[in-house]
């Protein structure tokens, strides 16, 4: 799950001077990015801004009924700043890390363990801590093209619907999955919605913004489910949050008990690469293994 990672490089389509308290008028590239920045974070350099969302993850299998096997629930902290390298000051850098937490389906307790259904094996639960999530938003997008996206308003609502399919080379996979199969091969699906007179009110320095996520994927790799036949589904909506004491209890006291340091997105000037669940995953079972 690599919830904000995935929509680096899209731009708005928002007009070059935009008005305190009017809808944007979508037509230039620059003010695309400022569209962008007030939906992702805030137009001040480095104020912290989260993201949650929370929903339910269903299993799909060949001949049976979908079951539905967690409730599920993250956040993603964040800031902005300038984008290293630039001189343009419409291009922008968005830090952040993000979490999502694997709960029980009907008491919302978050999950420790889990017992599989299929294999009747009790394994253990790996949530979702990825640090950093990072990614630049300039002018000109990774294909070295401007780049362009579908961005609707209807009367004083906008939205953005971004449907994004993976397929590369899994990290927890050999070196021979060209041949024998194995490919990283996901789907994310992102709806962002709001009101476009908010979106273009420069007396804020962020847009209030509702997202929904959406994800079609394979068994996750602490299910152990190997290659038997299936896969999962996620279905989720939430917002930015208006602090980030609105975040919800569970997910608070987890964070204040396994995770201190996602309170704060990292530095803006963070180097590190960034961390999928995959990669998350790959680091802990690899730390499990016995010395040599």
């Amino acid at each position: 799950m690599t919830f904000f990672r995935l929509i680096a490089g899209l731009l708005f389509v928002v007009a070059g001077t935009v008005s305190l308290a009017a809808a944007p008028d979508l037509s230039t590239t620059e003010s695309q990015l400022l569209a962008l920045r007030r939906m992702q974070c805030s137009e001040i350099d480095g104020k912290a801004v989260t993201y949650y969302w929370k929903g339910v993850t269903y299993s799909r299998v060949p001949g049976e009924p979908d079951r539905q096997l967690f409730k599920v629930e993250g956040m993603n902290v964040r800031h902005c700043g300038p984008m290293p390298g630039s001189t343009n000051k419409a291009e922008f850098r968005l830090v952040s890390r993000e979490i999502l937490l694997y709960e029980d389906p009907v008491t919302g307790e978050v999950l420790r363990t889990w017992d599989n259904p299929w294999t009747g094996k009790t394994v253990d639960v790996i949530h979702v801590a990825n640090d950093p999530v990072n990614g630049n938003y300039g002018l000109v997008g990774r294909d070295g093209k401007p780049t362009s996206i579908s961005f609707e308003v209807s009367g004083n609502q906008w939205w953005l619907t971004w449907g994004i399919p993976l397929f590369y080379t899994n990290p927890l996979g050999g070196d021979y999955q060209r041949y024998v199969g194995g490919t990283y091969h996901v789907t994310e699906l992102f709806n962002f919605y709001g009101a476009a007179d908010d979106l273009g009110n420069r007396r804020k320095d962020s847009a209030e913004t509702a997202v929904s996520w959406q994800r079609l994927s394979g068994w996750l790799p602490w299910m152990e489910m190997g290659d038997r036949a299936g896969m999962l589904y996620f279905h989720t909506a939430g917002r930015k949050l208006d602090k980030w004491d609105d975040i919800s209890p569970t997910m608070k006291a987890e964070i204040e008990s396994q995770y201190p340091s996602y309170r704060n997105p990292p530095p803006l000037d963070d180097p590190r690469p960034n961390v999928t669940s995959w990669t998350y995953f790959k680091k802990i079972i690899d730390a499990r293994k016995p010395a040599p």
